[in-house]
């Protein structure tokens, strides 16, 4: 039986991954993991693998059983297969899951400049309160990374949705509204936010909830944050993730 089982195992094993992709596909999922612009092409690849696997399985001629050999080689196949196999039912049994404020802190957020469509000065001067209102976290991280001249944010209203991450610096008092922003897959995910000082935030609401902060840009009143601005909110509102956490 075991000589059987190692003979078929990459075959199984591919089509638990592929079985997989299309159940994330068909709920939405996928794009938890990679860019949209991508997920037609890893559908369609996932079913000519499936017509491989069909292929492979009835193709397949049979084999006498074969001596895998004893001690260390025997014991590594059976902890490759072992592993492999925890992997593969991993992906149908456990829940797709966002990306949270540990990860952003681990991959500094804003560290990096992020977003092709990013927001210029020029473009967002004359902007009407309406255009503000479609503007993300990266938009308006876009812009603070441009200027810290407060005139310039004088009279924009800011609206915008994101999860909470602590700031490393006042943890008690500023945090971020952040997201991922995602070129790729989510192994490229860079995180991006803006800083909103409420003070005891903490005593409210909790890291890595979604919420929906509102208000202007002021001065930054922390004295340990290293944010010259930060968001002066008007209003903080739980709100529900959204079905594509991700900004692309």
């Amino acid at each position: 039986m075991w000589p059987e089982l190692q003979r078929w195992r990459g075959i199984v094993l591919i089509a638990v991954a592929v079985v997989a992709t299309v159940w994330l596909a068909v709920g939405n999922q996928l794009v938890l993991y990679i860019h949209p612009r991508y997920i037609v092409f890893t559908v369609v690849m996932a079913v000519l693998a499936i017509g491989f696997v069909v292929a492979a399985v009835v193709g397949r001629p049979h084999h006498d059983p074969v001596d895998e050999g004893r001690g260390r080689a025997r014991l590594v196949t059976r902890s490759a297969l072992a592993i492999a196999g925890v992997a593969a039912v991993a992906m149908l049994a456990l829940p797709p899951a966002t990306l949270t404020s540990a990860t952003a802190s681990q991959r500094d957020i804003n560290s990096t400049t992020v977003g092709a469509q990013a927001r210029s000065v020029e473009s967002a001067a004359s902007g009407s309160d309406s255009a503000f209102a479609a503007y993300t976290v990266l938009d308006w991280q876009s812009l603070l990374r441009q200027t810290s001249d407060l005139a310039f944010y004088d009279s924009k209203p800011v609206d915008v949705i994101g999860f909470i991450t602590p700031d490393e610096d006042d943890p008690q008092n500023v945090f971020y509204v952040s997201r991922f922003v995602v070129t790729c897959c989510a192994v490229d995910a860079q995180p991006t936010g803006i800083p909103v000082y409420q003070q005891n935030w903490a005593d409210t609401f909790s890291v890595d909830e979604w919420v929906r902060v509102t208000g202007e840009f002021t001065t930054n009143p922390s004295a340990q944050s290293r944010q010259s601005i930060a968001l002066s909110p008007t209003t903080i509102d739980i709100v529900e993730q959204p079905s594509e956490p991700y900004l692309f």
